[in-house]
């Protein structure tokens, strides 16, 4: 039987799934195939991480500890560890990461890879962090790369990356407050006042009721009961309650004060992420157009809000990173979580698209999207792939579609 991503709507269609415990047989395997690609924690929901015909690797049992340097203040990880394990070993040793995604599931590798992040106005993604990376070349050479732009958010079409070096800060604490019924013309009015209030603020709708149905604001100070006008939960949340799904997963709320990594990601790492049965999608714009891209989809809320279980509202800040959704600048971030609903959700994409294409819109790169945008630096890009990669054994179907533009 074939093995499957982590919602269960993609089947790979590798020939073979080999698991390497050492870097000399990742070397190796890597040297031998005609086409390979990296398997991560699955949390994709397209076909990036897919080789028809070829060999994927699942780096899970790679041999390699995480090596902390207190001086440096870094940590050098495998690149199939898990966020919310790097974060226990770092927090224990008075560090934290600047930045965690939702989920504290994913493998730091394939989060990198695709430009995955969390929220905060000032909080750029995880691929920022990395000031360091090794990479397996298509002949088995293993490279070092010292914070190259080019290089970190990759999609898998370098190499296979088999460590990774991420920046620390010192250790702080956050509390979580949820409110309830925020009215868009306060969203609207004072969007970027809200989105300052904390170190993290997601806002939660469906974009056809009235108000939006919940903010979450992750910070070190009491927000107080009346948030712009939304009152505070009176017990804890999930993003989806509207679709019946109980808080149970989800991280501290109610104002509780609590180590960075049990508050910055919105669920829990010893529960199912999420919802668990569902697909996602996600755009981001830049910030001067966050009204009106709201706007915009408020416009087809009708249209969206039967095929979503959740749709979050939340901002990134901008990098420099070559395949960045963020290169350029801080971005509005719109992501929807989907029932399993693929053939209704795939045909909500080109108009979504439209509707934010005045806007410069780019899509995460791991998500359902139906075009990739524009980035300044992809000629760069696709020069670094052919120096790499000349023979095109990382060249995925994916990666020929969304980064060389062939059919």
């Amino acid at each position: 039987m074939r093995e499957t991503n982590w919602a269960g709507n993609r089947t790979f269609t590798a020939e073979r799934i080999l698991r390497p415990r050492t870097i000399e047989q990742v070397r190796e395997a890597v040297a031998g195939a005609t086409a390979v690609k990296a398997l991560g924690s699955r949390h994709c929901f397209n076909d990036i991480a897919d080789c028809p015909g070829g060999v994927q690797l699942d780096l899970s049992a790679l041999d390699v500890e995480a090596e902390l340097d207190v001086d440096a203040a870094t940590v050098t990880v495998p690149a199939s560890a898990r966020y919310g394990d790097v974060a226990v070993q770092v927090h224990e040793a008075g560090f934290a990461l600047a930045n965690l995604a939702s989920l504290p599931h994913c493998t730091v590798a394939g989060t990198v890879a695709t430009a995955t992040h969390g929220s905060g106005r000032r909080n750029q993604s995880l691929a920022s962090a990395v000031s360091g990376l090794e990479l397996v070349t298509a002949d088995g050479d293993l490279r070092t790369y010292d914070r190259h732009d080019g290089v970190v958010v990759g999609l898998g079409a370098l190499g296979v990356v088999t460590r990774l070096t991420l920046d620390l800060v010192p250790s702080f604490e956050l509390r979580q407050d949820v409110f309830d019924g925020l009215s868009w013309e306060s969203a609207y009015e004072r969007f970027e006042e809200i989105q300052d209030a904390g170190y993290s603020v997601s806002m939660f709708t469906n974009w056809a009721r009235d108000t939006i149905d919940q903010v979450w604001v992750k910070g070190s100070g009491q927000p107080g009961a009346d948030f712009f006008g939304a009152r505070a939960a009176d017990g804890p949340r999930h993003p989806a309650h509207a679709a019946g799904i109980r808080a149970d997963n989800c991280t501290r709320q109610l104002g509780v004060p609590g180590p960075w990594h049990e508050r910055i990601p919105h669920f829990r790492l010893d529960f199912t992420p999420s919802v668990g049965n569902e697909l996602q999608t996600e755009y981001f714009v830049p910030m001067k157009h966050a009204v009106e891209a709201m706007e915009a989809l408020r416009g087809i809320g009708h249209r969206l809000a039967p095929v979503l279980l959740v749709s979050e509202i939340r901002t990134v800040a901008g990098d420099g990173l070559w395949l960045s959704p963020f290169h350029g600048g801080d971005r509005l971030a719109l992501h929807f979580t989907w029932r399993p609903e693929e053939d209704a959700v795939r045909a909500l994409l080109p108009v979504m698209e439209e509707r934010l294409a005045p806007f410069g819109v780019r899509p995460h790169w791991g998500k359902l999207f139906h075009h990739a945008g524009d980035y300044p630096r992809l000629a760069d890009f696709r020069a670094l792939a052919g120096e790499l990669d000349p023979h095109g054994k990382f060249r995925s179907p994916f990666v020929r579609r969304h980064v060389f533009g062939e059919r």
